[in-house]
């Protein structure tokens, strides 16, 4: 399984055909983004991890938070 169809199965966003959705795709993109951002952080590893496993297990709700709570430029 390779991380592109790991990552496209985690956002379940598939249409019939079985490809993405033009918002699936979008949340893909985002969520990748934001797990870039995160590996960027100069925090513990455990609260990398911790945002990991949020936007991998939550892809929507995941991504809103880790910007609402975590945000931008806080450490």
């Amino acid at each position: 399984m390779t991380l592109l169809t790991l990552c496209t199965s985690a956002c379940s966003r598939r249409s019939s055909s079985g490809g993405l959705t033009i918002f699936g795709a979008v949340i893909l993109i985002l969520d990748i983004l934001a797990l870039i951002d995160i590996l960027r952080q100069p925090w513990s590893l455990g609260k990398k991890i911790l945002w990991v496993a949020i936007i991998w297990f939550l892809p929507l709700l995941g991504l809103i938070l880790y910007y609402l709570v975590a945000g931008r430029g806080k450490s």
